[in-house]
């Protein structure tokens, strides 16, 4: 029994300081003040954008919630207008899935804003199926529909400058690879609809998420926006509702012991949006409010550069 006790003690021992060192992630200290500045920030009625929505309204910005279910994102809208005291705080229909849906987003958008200083590209799923357009579900939400909505939008954010695009990747883009024959010849990262299969075409997405940022800061170079894309950290987050019973099930207990909060999922994402001086790391990735050391897959121009013309191509850009 002595023994089981000791073995047990060692194990509460170590997940403690595995919380307040791997597990404690850093803070964004910033103070800026964000009157009269809007933000745009997609999937803001759950996890980590919400999170991220909140902090940016109680800095007094005037933020859309960019979300595809109305009724969650009313419900998020009302209680991030609580919380915060601002009122400032309203829902636009975006769903990422669906090319029309982003253009009449933009459009809109477009139309009613005068003003756009922060895009914070948030929304990100691992699920199987098709996109409106016939895209791999993955591809087409996490890149192609936040692809083409930076490019919508560039022009305001031009305009609205010193602005920032700050697009939410994971560490999971280090298994990430580009096949463009797959994605040529069935308009999606990968093939098969298993759990690995799915996780690997989540990897991939992010992986194109960073090499987006990439790219885009060498096209932006000489303007006022900058971008960056960031792991968030292990987050608590919904990110997997729809996945089957089973995994759910499976990765409950090890959310619970090693995933943190959806509040500290966002400070990377608010320390790309909001900290000073960081505009000659534009095109760089951030975690736990640092820059990272890409690794060359991750950085890679001819793959940037021809993933930006593929995914013209496939938006209708080009």
């Amino acid at each position: 029994m002595f023994i089981v006790l000791l073995i047990c003690g060692g194990l509460v021992v170590f997940y403690l300081l595995l919380c307040v060192t791997v597990l404690h992630l850093p803070k964004c200290k910033s103070t800026a003040k964000l009157h009269r500045k809007t933000v745009i920030v997609t999937g803001a009625n759950t996890g980590i954008g919400k999170a991220t929505a909140l902090d940016l309204a109680k800095r007094g910005a005037r933020v859309i919630l960019a979300c595809r279910d109305e009724i969650r994102a009313q419900a998020a809208v009302t209680d991030i207008q609580m919380e915060s005291g601002n009122k400032e705080v309203l829902y636009m229909h975006l769903d990422l899935a669906s090319l029309k849906s982003v253009r009449s987003f933009a459009e809109n958008f477009l139309k009613k804003e005068s003003r756009l200083d922060i895009l914070i590209n948030n929304a990100g799923l691992v699920i199987d199926g098709k996109t409106e357009d016939g895209f791999g579900r993955i591809f087409g939400v996490n890149h192609l529909g936040h692809f083409l909505l930076t490019i919508l939008l560039l022009e305001r954010l031009k305009e609205c400058g010193p602005s920032r695009v700050v697009t939410v990747s994971s560490m999971a883009h280090w298994w990430g690879k580009i096949d463009f024959d797959c994605i040529n010849t069935h308009k999606d990262l990968g093939l098969g609809n298993s759990a690995v299969a799915l996780l690997g075409m989540y990897s991939h997405s992010k992986l194109c998420n960073v090499l987006f940022t990439h790219e885009l800061a060498k096209r932006l170079k000489g303007s006022n926006v900058t971008c960056y894309s960031l792991h968030p950290g292990a987050i608590k987050t919904d990110i997997g509702r729809h996945s089957n019973l089973w995994w759910r099930l499976f990765m409950a207990p090890i959310l619970l012991l090693f995933f943190s909060d959806v509040e500290s999922g966002a400070q990377t994402s608010l320390y790309c949006a909001l900290e000073e001086g960081i505009e000659p790391l534009s095109g760089c990735y951030f975690s736990g409010c640092a820059v990272q050391n890409l690794t060359a897959k991750a950085r890679d121009d001819a793959v940037a550069k021809k993933l930006w013309e593929v995914s013209e191509r496939l938006v209708g850009l080009a």
